[in-house]
């Protein structure tokens, strides 16, 4: 029997500080709700899980410029339907004025609003102090600008301002262009860019611009309306199927966010039932080194009773 070294007691003390140990790490599993607390942990499923943290975050900001993206285009589309009223009390007046029972008087009185609906078209539409804007961004004056839609760079969305600064001339013009604003990628939505070329009003054979003065002037001015009411249509079709993609590639973002989440919470976060029973495992376990420590130190008493 040893008395300098009581190897018993020092075995059954490594096993009880283990023991305390991996309590402790139990209860910080289960007051964090995470099983790696740190890199030491599970450094591969650390690694893993801090990439998908990346991925998350990101989507959640690709989802808020995707609804910026979303605004940007609903208020493009609230200013295109302010033209549309526009274009349409335009259009009665050039009606009412090619009225061969109206006086030139008349006339002149209808071209009065008229030509106010005319101006108000060129306040919306042209120059820098056009009123259709957003967020300080002309809305139709042309110009393109793109988004991250995604979790990973590349991943991005092409849209633009509409070309209506002529409007004046023509009200919308004659040619429609679409055309690509980059190459398209795996899991993004198709990225779209257009232009309205505008049209001089000499296209029309109308150098002086349009009136209902008179009664052909209004006739002119009642097919170039018409014209420009289809455009403009043409042009809201397109603003309001970008809208529609905008609001699948949104959902896309989110469902991809969601299932990231989800894997990340796989490899990082705790199963509460199985911690528990850890604990309570690990618990019994240091109750039990205590009390076996307890017996290891009083082995030693026997020596006394030799010596007494």
């Amino acid at each position: 029997m040893q008395v300098y070294n009581n190897v018993p007691a020092f075995g059954v003390w490594v096993n009880y500080t283990n023991s305390v140990a991996n309590m402790r790490s139990s209860m910080s599993r289960m007051s964090s709700g995470l099983r790696i607390m740190s890199a030491g942990d599970d450094p591969a499923g650390l690694a893993m899980s801090e990439r998908m943290r990346s991925q998350i975050r990101n989507s959640s900001m690709a989802a808020q410029n995707i609804q910026n993206q979303q605004a940007y285009v609903r208020t493009a589309d609230s200013w295109m339907q302010k033209l549309h009223d526009l274009l349409h009390r335009m259009s009665e007046l050039s009606v009412a004025a090619n009225d061969g029972t109206k006086t030139d008087v008349d006339r002149s009185n209808l071209q009065a609003e008229f030509a106010q609906l005319q101006e108000e078209i060129i306040r919306i539409t042209s120059g820098s102090l056009a009123r259709g804007k957003f967020n300080s961004k002309a809305l139709f004056q042309g110009g393109s600008h793109t988004i991250q839609v995604g979790a990973d760079p590349g991943q991005w969305f092409c849209g633009s301002s509409l070309r209506l600064d002529r409007f004046s001339d023509v009200f919308i013009g004659t040619t429609y262009t679409q055309f690509s604003c980059g190459q398209f990628r795996l899991g993004e939505p198709v990225q779209a860019n257009w232009s309205m070329i505008m049209a001089r009003g000499g296209q029309y054979g109308i150098d002086a611009g349009i009136h209902i003065s008179t009664a052909a002037g209004a006739a002119r001015a009642g097919a170039l309306i018409a014209l420009a009411v289809d455009h403009l249509s043409r042009q809201r079709a397109i603003v309001g199927a970008e809208a529609s993609r905008l609001t699948h590639t949104l959902e896309g973002v989110r469902t991809y966010e969601e299932n990231i989440r989800s894997a990340e919470s796989q490899i990082r976060d705790v199963d509460m039932a199985l911690e528990s029973t850890n604990f309570a495992k690990y618990q019994i376990l240091t109750q039990v080194g205590t009390a076996m420590l307890a017996q290891a130190n009083a082995l030693t008493q026997n020596v006394l009773q030799l010596l007494g």
